[in-house]
């Protein structure tokens, strides 16, 4: 990697401040006791973010806020589930920015209590201002915020169509960011981190990273990821195709294969925003050990995938390990039902 830092040619309106911390998760190593085989669990807390509730999703609503306004428009529609954490952060982030937010959310996921569809990050979305779009199950949220996108045009201004989890090649630049960020961070403090555990679900995050460490000149498969939204056969083309669409855009040579890409579907359960046991108990045991959140869509998942990992031996004894906590705590009070209920 060059000094020249490839991401300052595009638009960029700031919604964080700083690099987010990484920590060791001594407390999470103790109780492990033995079942942690001397690995050194490290967390970078992409969660401790000051905007609308923290979360990874503001790293790709830089991009995407600075290109809606480099294209003049001063509306962002977005689209995603019921509980999406980035249609919150997209809410947020259109406020502090001075944009209308319209969110388009899909019935992904087959809970249809009303503390799933009130609460969380749903009543976020509300406070933070966004018109707020629940669509029926049989409704196509793509034609629906597309049609969204041609009224507004109508009345004389502009929108910006954020589709899911804002995983275009320009909201996949915000993770690029990340992984110089990780670089620069493991070289100050001399740590070096031989996995990176994630959650995969659109792929712009996994498809970031993995190009930013490409273009730091590191393998992908540094990067281990849990889908928590399709099958690992549909997830890693997929996310290998916006690898090399993102290396593009930088103006790379360098090119990914779904072999060069680690996704693994262990802890996908049902489905996407289905609860499995495994993800709860990863909750409750950093919640009980750390004090600390993850969401129940995507971290705890990831955590619980990490933890198998570990117990297993399939991440390396003695290794150092660091799981990025992408927030979206919020979503925890959608899932009280499943929670509480042990």
């Amino acid at each position: 990697m060059t000094d020249r830092d490839p991401l300052q040619s595009f638009p960029r309106e700031r919604l964080m401040k700083g690099p987010t911390p990484i920590q060791r998760l001594a407390r999470l190593e103790e109780v492990l006791g033995e079942r942690s085989r001397g690995v050194s669990i490290w967390a970078k807390r992409d969660d401790l973010m000051e905007l609308g509730g923290g979360g990874n999703k503001l790293r790709k609503l830089e991009f995407l806020l600075g290109q809606a306004k480099a294209e003049g428009c001063d509306t962002l529609v977005v689209t995603g589930g019921v509980q999406s954490n980035f249609a919150r952060l997209a809410a947020a982030a259109c406020a502090r920015s001075g944009l209308a937010c319209e969110l388009v959310l899909a019935q992904m996921v087959p809970r249809t209590t009303g503390i799933y569809q009130d609460n969380g990050n749903v009543l976020l979305d509300r406070l933070f201002g966004a018109s707020v779009h629940i669509l029926d199950p049989d409704e196509d949220a793509g034609a629906y915020a597309r049609r969204r996108v041609d009224e507004i045009a109508e009345t004389r201004r502009k929108a910006l169509l954020a589709p899911l989890g804002g995983s275009t090649t320009i909201g996949c630049l915000g993770y690029v960011d990340c992984a110089f960020e990780l670089a620069r961070q493991s070289a100050e403090t001399g740590v070096a981190f031989e996995q990176i555990i994630i959650p995969n679900g659109s792929g712009g995050m996994h498809a970031g990273l993995a190009a930013g460490v490409v273009v730091a000149g590191s393998h992908p498969s540094r990067i281990a990821a849990y889908t928590v939204l399709s099958p690992a056969d549909k997830c890693l083309p997929a996310t290998a195709d916006k690898v090399n669409a993102v290396l593009e855009r930088l103006a790379s040579d360098a090119r990914v294969t779904a072999d060069d890409l680690r996704i693994s579907s262990a802890q996908l359960g049902e489905g996407y925003g289905m609860p499995t046991s495994g993800m709860i108990d990863a909750v409750e045991l950093l919640a009980r050990s750390e004090g600390l959140l993850v969401d129940p869509v995507y971290g705890g998942k990831a955590l619980a995938g990490l933890l198998s990992d570990v117990e297993s031996g399939a991440i390396a004894p003695q290794s150092n390990v660091l799981f990025i906590m992408t927030g979206g705590s919020p979503g925890l009070y959608a899932y009280a039902d499943v929670l509480t209920s042990k």
